[in-house]
């Protein structure tokens, strides 16, 4: 049982988060891309909140995003995005799927750990 789910294609970036957040004292699982991170989500009802990538091959992050919400029907998971895009047009999608928060790449731990902890809570 995972407080937070990392959805990132990059196992580089991926292991980074999850041993960061792990060191932290959090439970954390992770899925390779959007639509791993659905069947994980599905799977998992204690996940409490999604640290995902926009760019992953198979579903990107803001399509599981939206998915989460409307298929799934859950507006109760907290969703940040960790990623290098920081267009207009993709944070307002962002913001129309619910996300909580948009770090752009590269992960700076210690500097968000206190709203990774207070939305994963």
């Amino acid at each position: 049982m995972a407080q937070i789910l990392v959805v990132d294609d990059s196992g580089t970036v991926r292991d980074e988060v999850c041993n960061f957040l792990r060191a932290n004292g959090l439970a954390v699982a992770s899925a390779m891309d959007g639509k791993d991170g659905l069947v994980k989500l599905k799977a998992d009802s204690s996940i409490k909140l999604i640290i995902s990538d926009v760019n992953m091959p198979n579903m990107d992050g803001l399509t599981m995003a939206e998915k989460i919400r409307t298929e799934l029907n859950n507006s109760a998971v907290n969703i940040i995005m960790l990623t290098t895009e920081n267009s207009p047009s993709m944070k307002e999608r962002g913001k129309a799927a619910g996300i909580k928060g948009w770090i752009v790449k590269p992960f700076n731990g210690p500097a968000v750990i206190s709203s990774i902890k207070k939305l994963s809570g």
